[in-house]
Protein backbone atom coordinates (compact mmCIF):
# COMPACT_ATOMS: atom_id res chain seq x y z
CA UNK A 1 0.00 0.00 0.00
CA UNK A 2 0.99 3.78 -0.34
CA UNK A 3 0.82 6.26 1.87
CA UNK A 4 -2.87 7.28 0.50
CA UNK A 5 -3.89 3.75 1.19
CA UNK A 6 -4.16 2.81 -2.28
CA UNK A 7 -3.01 -0.39 -3.96
CA UNK A 8 -0.03 0.50 -6.03
CA UNK A 9 0.14 -0.89 -9.93
CA UNK A 10 1.20 -4.57 -9.64
CA UNK A 11 1.03 -4.81 -5.74
CA UNK A 12 -1.14 -7.93 -5.83
CA UNK A 13 -0.84 -10.48 -8.51
CA UNK A 14 -3.35 -10.40 -11.16
CA UNK A 15 -3.77 -14.70 -12.61
CA UNK A 16 -6.20 -13.06 -15.46
CA UNK A 17 -3.29 -11.75 -17.40
CA UNK A 18 -1.70 -15.25 -17.65
CA UNK A 19 -1.81 -17.39 -21.06
CA UNK A 20 -4.68 -19.54 -21.24
CA UNK A 21 -2.59 -22.01 -23.95
CA UNK A 22 0.88 -23.42 -24.04
CA UNK A 23 2.81 -21.56 -26.86
CA UNK A 24 4.39 -24.63 -27.85
CA UNK A 25 1.44 -25.99 -28.72
CA UNK A 26 1.90 -29.36 -26.23
CA UNK A 27 -2.20 -29.14 -25.82
CA UNK A 28 -1.86 -27.65 -22.57
CA UNK A 29 -3.93 -24.94 -20.50
CA UNK A 30 -3.18 -22.58 -18.26
CA UNK A 31 -5.55 -22.99 -15.05
CA UNK A 32 -5.66 -20.86 -11.96
CA UNK A 33 -7.03 -22.83 -9.07
CA UNK A 34 -10.15 -21.32 -6.82
CA UNK A 35 -10.93 -23.78 -4.84
CA UNK A 36 -8.80 -27.04 -3.64
CA UNK A 37 -9.75 -30.50 -3.63
CA UNK A 38 -11.82 -31.58 -0.22
CA UNK A 39 -12.27 -27.87 0.83
CA UNK A 40 -15.97 -26.94 1.52
CA UNK A 41 -14.91 -23.55 1.10
CA UNK A 42 -16.39 -21.85 -2.22
CA UNK A 43 -13.67 -19.42 -3.48
CA UNK A 44 -13.92 -16.88 -6.97
CA UNK A 45 -11.46 -14.64 -7.86
CA UNK A 46 -11.97 -11.25 -8.12
CA UNK A 47 -10.50 -9.32 -11.05
CA UNK A 48 -11.35 -6.24 -9.82
CA UNK A 49 -9.28 -6.38 -6.60
CA UNK A 50 -7.23 -8.99 -7.29
CA UNK A 51 -7.88 -11.23 -4.27
CA UNK A 52 -9.44 -14.52 -3.74
CA UNK A 53 -12.60 -14.30 -2.04
CA UNK A 54 -15.11 -16.82 -0.09
CA UNK A 55 -17.80 -16.79 -2.02
CA UNK A 56 -19.19 -19.89 0.19
CA UNK A 57 -19.58 -22.61 1.91
CA UNK A 58 -20.95 -25.81 1.02
CA UNK A 59 -23.05 -27.72 3.63
CA UNK A 60 -21.51 -29.90 6.29
CA UNK A 61 -20.68 -33.52 4.03
CA UNK A 62 -19.81 -31.85 0.89
CA UNK A 63 -16.59 -30.96 -0.49
CA UNK A 64 -14.93 -30.37 -3.59
CA UNK A 65 -14.08 -33.48 -5.52
CA UNK A 66 -11.44 -32.25 -6.77
CA UNK A 67 -9.34 -28.97 -7.76
CA UNK A 68 -11.46 -26.23 -9.48
CA UNK A 69 -10.71 -23.28 -11.26
CA UNK A 70 -10.36 -21.47 -14.19
CA UNK A 71 -8.78 -20.76 -17.78
CA UNK A 72 -7.29 -17.38 -17.75
CA UNK A 73 -8.29 -14.56 -20.28
CA UNK A 74 -11.20 -16.07 -20.86
CA UNK A 75 -15.02 -15.88 -20.48
CA UNK A 76 -17.61 -18.56 -21.05
CA UNK A 77 -21.26 -18.17 -21.60
CA UNK A 78 -22.29 -17.72 -18.05
CA UNK A 79 -19.83 -14.34 -18.28
CA UNK A 80 -17.30 -16.13 -15.17
CA UNK A 81 -14.32 -17.91 -16.66
CA UNK A 82 -14.14 -21.35 -18.74
CA UNK A 83 -14.50 -23.93 -15.82
CA UNK A 84 -11.98 -26.64 -14.83
CA UNK A 85 -12.00 -29.26 -12.74
CA UNK A 86 -8.20 -30.86 -12.34
CA UNK A 87 -7.25 -34.07 -11.31
CA UNK A 88 -3.90 -34.37 -9.23
CA UNK A 89 -2.14 -36.60 -6.96
CA UNK A 90 -2.38 -34.05 -4.01
CA UNK A 91 -5.06 -30.78 -3.63
CA UNK A 92 -3.01 -27.20 -4.57
CA UNK A 93 -4.46 -23.88 -3.08
CA UNK A 94 -6.00 -21.06 -4.14
CA UNK A 95 -4.13 -19.08 -6.66
CA UNK A 96 -1.92 -21.86 -7.51
CA UNK A 97 -1.42 -22.15 -11.14
CA UNK A 98 -1.33 -24.86 -13.14
CA UNK A 99 -0.22 -26.16 -16.44
CA UNK A 100 -3.01 -29.29 -17.27
CA UNK A 101 -3.80 -31.59 -19.83
CA UNK A 102 -7.31 -31.40 -20.74
CA UNK A 103 -9.11 -34.92 -21.49
CA UNK A 104 -12.64 -33.56 -21.81
CA UNK A 105 -15.42 -31.91 -21.73
CA UNK A 106 -18.78 -32.12 -19.08
CA UNK A 107 -21.51 -29.95 -21.22
CA UNK A 108 -24.27 -28.54 -19.11
CA UNK A 109 -26.93 -25.58 -19.01
CA UNK A 110 -27.77 -24.32 -15.78
CA UNK A 111 -30.94 -21.70 -14.87
CA UNK A 112 -33.32 -20.85 -13.25
CA UNK A 113 -37.37 -19.69 -13.75
CA UNK A 114 -35.43 -16.31 -15.49
CA UNK A 115 -33.45 -18.20 -18.02
CA UNK A 116 -30.71 -20.55 -19.06
CA UNK A 117 -27.04 -20.64 -20.30
CA UNK A 118 -24.71 -23.16 -20.95
CA UNK A 119 -21.96 -23.81 -18.00
CA UNK A 120 -19.95 -26.46 -19.49
CA UNK A 121 -16.31 -28.03 -17.40
CA UNK A 122 -13.49 -28.81 -18.98
CA UNK A 123 -11.67 -31.76 -16.96
CA UNK A 124 -7.87 -32.02 -17.43
CA UNK A 125 -5.37 -33.34 -15.61
CA UNK A 126 -2.35 -31.75 -13.99
CA UNK A 127 1.00 -32.25 -16.27
CA UNK A 128 3.28 -33.86 -13.80
CA UNK A 129 -0.18 -36.21 -12.15
CA UNK A 130 1.60 -39.75 -11.74
CA UNK A 131 -2.27 -41.19 -10.54
CA UNK A 132 -3.80 -39.87 -13.51
CA UNK A 133 -1.39 -40.25 -16.20
CA UNK A 134 -2.42 -43.11 -18.31
CA UNK A 135 -5.88 -40.98 -18.55
CA UNK A 136 -5.84 -39.88 -22.22
CA UNK A 137 -9.61 -39.16 -22.61
CA UNK A 138 -12.85 -38.67 -20.40
CA UNK A 139 -13.86 -41.94 -21.63
CA UNK A 140 -10.86 -43.51 -19.44
CA UNK A 141 -12.77 -42.57 -16.39
CA UNK A 142 -15.13 -44.71 -16.34
CA UNK A 143 -19.04 -44.27 -16.38
CA UNK A 144 -19.55 -44.46 -12.52
CA UNK A 145 -16.55 -41.77 -12.32
CA UNK A 146 -18.03 -39.13 -14.37
CA UNK A 147 -21.63 -39.71 -13.15
CA UNK A 148 -20.63 -38.88 -9.53
CA UNK A 149 -18.64 -35.72 -11.07
CA UNK A 150 -21.77 -34.59 -13.09
CA UNK A 151 -23.76 -34.92 -9.53
CA UNK A 152 -21.84 -33.10 -7.72
CA UNK A 153 -22.12 -30.18 -10.41
CA UNK A 154 -25.93 -30.84 -10.11
CA UNK A 155 -25.72 -31.49 -5.97
CA UNK A 156 -23.76 -27.82 -5.91
CA UNK A 157 -26.27 -26.12 -8.12
CA UNK A 158 -29.08 -26.71 -6.19
CA UNK A 159 -27.58 -25.27 -3.15
CA UNK A 160 -27.84 -22.01 -5.15
CA UNK A 161 -31.48 -22.17 -5.95
CA UNK A 162 -30.41 -22.89 -9.55
CA UNK A 163 -30.71 -25.76 -11.76
CA UNK A 164 -27.89 -27.71 -13.50
CA UNK A 165 -28.68 -29.99 -16.27
CA UNK A 166 -25.79 -32.11 -17.94
CA UNK A 167 -26.10 -32.40 -21.73
CA UNK A 168 -23.05 -34.73 -22.46
CA UNK A 169 -19.50 -35.93 -22.30
CA UNK A 170 -17.03 -34.61 -25.01
CA UNK A 171 -13.17 -35.90 -25.45
CA UNK A 172 -10.51 -33.40 -25.79
CA UNK A 173 -10.93 -32.23 -29.21
CA UNK A 174 -12.37 -29.00 -29.52
CA UNK A 175 -11.20 -27.75 -26.08
CA UNK A 176 -8.65 -25.43 -27.56
CA UNK A 177 -11.37 -24.16 -30.13
CA UNK A 178 -13.39 -23.84 -27.44
CA UNK A 179 -10.68 -21.65 -25.01
CA UNK A 180 -9.84 -19.96 -28.15
CA UNK A 181 -13.58 -18.51 -28.84
CA UNK A 182 -13.93 -17.71 -25.41
CA UNK A 183 -10.87 -15.83 -25.25
CA UNK A 184 -10.66 -12.19 -24.30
Amino acid sequence: MSKNGKNEKGVLADPTRLQPLDPDEKELITVVVETPKGCRNKYAFDPKQRVFRLKKVLPAGMTFPYDFGFVPRTEADDGDPIDVLVLMDEPAFPGCVLECRPIGVIEGEQGDNKGKERNDRIIAIQEDAHSWADIKTIHDLGDHFCCELEEFFVNYHKLTGKKYRVLGRKGPQGIRKMIKAGMR
